[in-house]
């Protein structure tokens, strides 16, 4: 996979774009400003794989309890900022990693510029954050809705601001919960800029749908070489979107450690719970990162031999299953011990 080139940003030593590997954001859904409840779901979310985290900053007080939050945490914190660029400042100064702000609300020039200079002084970069449901008046009016060129218009005039006053540690991100419409988007922008790009659908459902429409955009700029950096956006718990992107990432060649996880679909010769069997072993293999490959096959008349090249696996029989290892039988198991008998496995590898 060819990937862009672009200029490499550094979020509190999570390199962005330059070649590095493509890193999983996710976004608190706690209030900021209660500080445990915060840190604790961010700890979470680092044990599930997530390697930038961004947090909403409506007030002072959430900007203020940055500083607490940052004491107890590992990776980088971002914050997300809309409407007033002095909580962009309080955050700057307060030691966040980077700040993301909203072109459509932040305000002024002037006030672009302030939150520019604090973060250069700092060595902090800014995300530029268009997003379709907040995109300026004038080119709603102008395009008549939020369409890739209002988007990457947007996206270009911000950046120019500021690099117009000397500040160039730049992300962008061009959300839409529109599939085509982000997918034109970003590859109109990736043409015209060596900037990274943050990338993700917005908006886009339930862990369910949302996982299916970020796949499909996130998944296929990726496989263009487009985008440096991912949010799974889930009406769930973010720790979803963390799994989401790494399984994204995985399927890809983007990432090589993690569980790649196959199954069958069952059929009239399945004579086991395979969907409950499957889900169970997804389930508790979640957290493990070792680089193999697992599969859960529905029979032994197809399971080891189509499954040959998993490095362990089962395939079930009336009411038992057998254990097999790179398409070599191990043993038969009774089936309410396969998924027990199936991790030894696991552990062993």
């Amino acid at each position: 996979m060819n990937r862009r080139i672009t200029r490499t940003v550094n979020v509190g030593g999570v390199r962005i774009g330059g070649g590095s590997p493509v890193s999983i954001q996710s976004m608190c859904n706690t209030d900021t400003r209660d500080v445990s409840a915060t840190v604790r779901q961010i700890l979470e979310l680092e044990a599930a794989g997530c390697e930038l985290i961004r947090v909403a900053v409506p007030d002072m007080e959430a900007a203020e309890a940055v500083k607490r939050i940052k004491e107890r945490i590992h990776i980088p914190l971002i914050a997300d900022i809309h409407f007033d660029y002095r909580l962009a400042l309080k955050c700057i100064e307060n030691g966040i990693d980077k700040v993301r702000i909203n072109p459509g609300n932040i305000g002024s020039r002037d006030r672009v510029k302030l939150v520019a200079d604090a973060a250069k002084a700092k060595g902090i970069p800014i995300r530029i954050g268009v997003n379709g449901g907040s995109l300026e008046k004038r080119l709603i009016e102008k395009y008549g809705g939020p369409t890739a060129e209002a988007l990457v218009e947007s996206a270009l005039g911000h950046v120019e601001i500021l690099e117009d006053v000397d500040f160039s540690d730049i992300v962008v991100s061009i959300k839409v919960s529109s599939v085509p419409v982000m997918l034109e988007a970003y590859r109109m922008f990736s043409e015209k800029t060596d900037i990274p790009l943050h990338v993700g659908v917005t908006e886009s459902g339930t862990e369910r749908l949302g996982t299916i429409k970020s796949s499909i955009g996130i998944g296929t700029l990726l496989s263009e070489g487009i985008g440096d950096t991912v949010r799974v956006s889930l009406t769930a718990d973010p720790v979803r979107e963390v799994y989401a992107a790494k399984d994204i990432l995985r399927i890809l060649g983007l990432r090589k450690n993690g569980i790649e996880f196959v199954s069958c679909p069952t059929c009239g010769r399945t004579q086991i719970d395979l969907i409950g069997i499957a889900s169970e072993v997804e389930r508790r293999l979640a957290g493990v990162d070792k680089n193999i490959k697992v599969a859960v096959m529905g029979c032994v008349v197809n399971g080891p031999g189509e499954a040959r090249d998993a490095d362990i696996g089962i395939a079930g029989g009336r009411g038992e299953g057998i254990i097999f290892r790179k398409g070599e039988i191990l043993r038969k198991v009774p089936e309410n011990m396969i998924v027990e008998e199936l991790l030894k496995e696991v552990d062993k590898l």
